[in-house]
C-alpha cells in the first residue's frame, strides 16, 4: 500500500471479568454511602432550604460520578476497537509483504 504508514500500536490485554462477589460488594457499598449521606443530611440541625440544597448538591454529585464513569469506560472501549482495528491492518501488511520480491 503506497504512502501507508504504520502507528505503534501499544499492547493492551483485556481484563477479566468482573466477579459476582465484587459486584455486590461494590453495590452495597455505594447503596450504604448513599444512605449515609441521605440520613445525615435528613438529621442535620438546619432549615429546610440548607437540607434541599445539600441534597440537590448530592444527587448532582452522584449523577456526575456515574457520568463520569461512563465516559471513562466507553473510551476505553473505544481505545480497545481501535487498537484491535490497527493490529488488524498491521497483520495484514505483515502477511501480504514477500521480502524476496522484486522491487
Amino acid at each position: 500500500m503506497p504512502g501507508a504508514t504504520l502507528v505503534p500500536m501499544t499492547k493492551t490485554s483485556a481484563a477479566p471479568p468482573t466477579t459476582v462477589a465484587f459486584f455486590v460488594q461494590a453495590a452495597l457499598s455505594f447503596g450504604l454511602a448513599l444512605l449515609a449521606v441521605v440520613v445525615g443530611i435528613w438529621y442535620l440541625p438546619v432549615d429546610g432550604w440548607v437540607r434541599g440544597f445539600l441534597a440537590l448538591g448530592m444527587l448532582f454529585l452522584t449523577t456526575s460520578a456515574f457520568t463520569l464513569a461512563k465516559c471513562i469506560r466507553d473510551r476505553q472501549d473505544e481505545n480497545s476497537v481501535v487498537g484491535r482495528v490497527d493490529q488488524a491492518r498491521v497483520d495484514k501488511l505483515l502477511a501480504e509483504h514477500d521480502p524476496f520480491k522484486a522491487a
